[in-house]
């Protein structure tokens, strides 16, 4: 009987032994290597609370780029109208005329004879008199701005890929950009004001290139395209706020700038060192050990826990090939074609984008009015572009944006000319048409959908190592085209369709631009050029599968891709 009762306990030992190993599909002895979008998608979780915390706190950096962008609008716009304050009978009669609400009635008066309405310090134009012969150099800040935006874009993007990574990155750009809205606050003339706001513009640029791939970098594949509208949705947070910060300052511009100073320094010092770095930027660099300390905190902050025997995929045996951190995207012929037509089609977007929000003045509304109208439509089009990117391709949802953008802008010179015409027969100013500002606020809607959207698309088109790079060409790009529109703006001051006409023809060009790059929806996002040519090759390679042309393509057979 005793023997009997062994012989059970030691079956019954050898079921349990057989039942706990069974509970492994690898034993612990063994590594597990997997890929960072295999260890989001199975262990992490593609979109967990901890994921939502990161993108947040990193996605309130926008909030500041979008600050320092359009702040321009209110401190450099042009006063609406002016007043006597002397007994001048040649400045009264010019009020007496209707002249007042005119301001090229003020280039024939007597300098002293009259002021603005609000005080000479409500904007740089008002206190510098940039009008009638100095009117084109009120349109000199915003155009080095941009072009600052450009040169810091090329900087930036290069340290977020080379040496910073993408956390440090935000960070210095945030602290850059929190002084120079302060020392801009100190400009004693246009000269240094413009050179100021050329290097405002160059320390946020470091802002929107890190964020947008920081955020992304963390998430599942499925949730890239709802995860950078989140940014873009913050980015308009910024620019609804500066409408309700301008009103209380709006006869002092000195005073906007060094309320702006202070938000993004409080941001460094007291919110962003809870954001972690990119697991997959320290995964390029060599730091495994730092790539998977991190994934394991996202993951218990899910509720979650990795294996004790994870490892992370080597580049180098993924791609059979050395370390692409010194591969160049002007020398890979493939990436070389696809960042020069999202660039021609960034620049495009770029110049509508900004340029309608910077022509607002030519529509004859309250400047405060028609920004909080703009402003309040960025909302329905990132709601519309997240709920569009979960299941519409990248291509088709940018072009179609584009278009609309495009014809948008030829209607409004329809409803502008029906408003002159109007206003000529009454002999009265023009004043602002109902028609062409709800045309104009749906066109810029659209404009802000492609621009959110190209942002996302070129995230997905380029591999880790040089994505922050790609990101960078993609906004100087856009910054160009923005440097070139504060100049069709001081234009449209004197013909608004000639605007439009411009701003209409390169919406449309760019959204035809796209046909040329391939589907990224739900694709896998690659390490290195190498192992994404050599994936692409692949795909293109498969017989009978036409749809592998395409990066979001689900094919069988293929080799695990980060």
């Amino acid at each position: 009987m005793e023997e009997e009762q062994q012989n059970q306990q030691i079956v019954e030992t050898a079921n349990t032994t057989t039942r706990r190993s069974s509970q492994h599909e690898v034993p612990e002895t063994t590594k597990l290597e997997l890929t960072v979008d295999e260890v989001i998608d199975r262990h992490v979780g593609s979109f967990g609370r901890s994921q939502f915390l990161h993108v947040f706190l990193v996605s309130l950096a926008w909030i500041f780029d979008s600050q320092s962008a359009l702040v321009t609008i209110f401190s450099d716009a042009q006063p609406s109208s002016w007043k006597c304050n002397s007994a001048d009978k040649l400045c009264n009669s010019a009020a007496m005329n209707g002249g007042n609400e005119h301001i090229r009635a003020v280039c024939g008066l007597k300098p002293g004879s009259w002021e603005w309405v609000g005080g000479h310090k409500s904007s740089t134009i008002a206190e510098w008199n940039l009008v009638c012969d100095r009117k084109f150099l009120a349109a000199i800040p915003a155009s080095l701005f941009f072009l600052g935006s450009l040169l810091g874009s090329a900087v930036f993007g290069r340290l977020a890929d080379k040496s910073l990574g993408r956390k440090k990155t935000v960070l210095v750009s945030c602290i850059l950009t929190s002084a120079t809205f302060f020392f801009t606050s100190l400009s004693p003339n246009i000269w240094i004001y413009s050179i100021l706001r050329f290097t405002n513009g160059f320390a946020r640029s470091g802002i929107g290139i890190a964020c947008l791939v920081l955020s992304t970098e963390v998430v599942g594949r499925k949730w890239r395209g709802q995860v950078g509208q989140y940014g873009f949705f913050l980015f308009t947070v910024g620019f609804i706020s500066l409408p309700l910060i301008a009103y209380p300052t709006r006869n002092n511009w000195r005073m906007l700038q060094r309320i702006l100073a202070i938000f993004p320094m409080f941001y460094s010092i007291f919110l962003f060192p809870f954001v972690s770095e990119s697991p997959r930027w320290l995964l390029v660099r060599g730091k495994n050990k730092e790539a998977i300390k991190i994934l394991k905190r996202f993951a218990r902050l899910n509720g979650k826990d990795l294996p004790t025997n994870l490892t992370l995929t080597d580049i180098k045996t993924n791609v059979g090939g050395e370390t692409g951190t010194e591969e160049s995207l002007w020398t890979t012929k493939w990436a070389a074609k696809r960042l020069i037509t999202v660039m021609i089609a960034g620049f495009g977007i770029g110049f509508v984008y900004y340029g309608v929000q910077l022509n607002v003045e030519n529509l004859n509304f309250s400047i405060y009015f028609t920004v909080a109208v703009n402003a309040i439509m960025e909302i329905p089009a990132v709601l519309i572009g997240t709920i569009l990117l979960s299941f519409t391709s990248r291509r088709f949802l940018f072009s179609m944006s584009a278009f609309m953008a495009g014809v948008s802008c030829f209607l409004c010179i329809i409803f502008a000319k029906g408003s002159r015409r109007q206003a000529k027969e009454t002999s009265k100013e023009p004043r602002g048409s109902w028609p062409q500002l709800s045309i104009e606020a749906f066109g810029f809607m659209a404009a802000s959908t492609a621009y959110d959207i190209l942002y996302i698309y070129c995230v997905e088109l380029f591999p880790t190592n040089v994505r922050n790079i790609a990101v960078s060409f993609l906004r100087q790009t856009l910054m160009l085209g923005a440097s070139v529109s504060p100049l069709l703006v001081a234009l449209g001051r004197l013909s608004p369709s000639i605007s439009f006409i411009i701003f209409g023809a390169l919406s449309i060009v760019s959204g035809f631009l796209s046909f040329w790059l391939p589907e990224t929806k739900d694709a896998p996002l690659f390490e290195t050029l190498q192992q994404q040519g050599e994936e692409e090759k692949r795909r293109r390679l498969l017989p009978g599968d036409d749809s592998a042309l395409e990066l979001g393509t689900e094919t069988k057979n293929t080799s695990p891709s980060i």
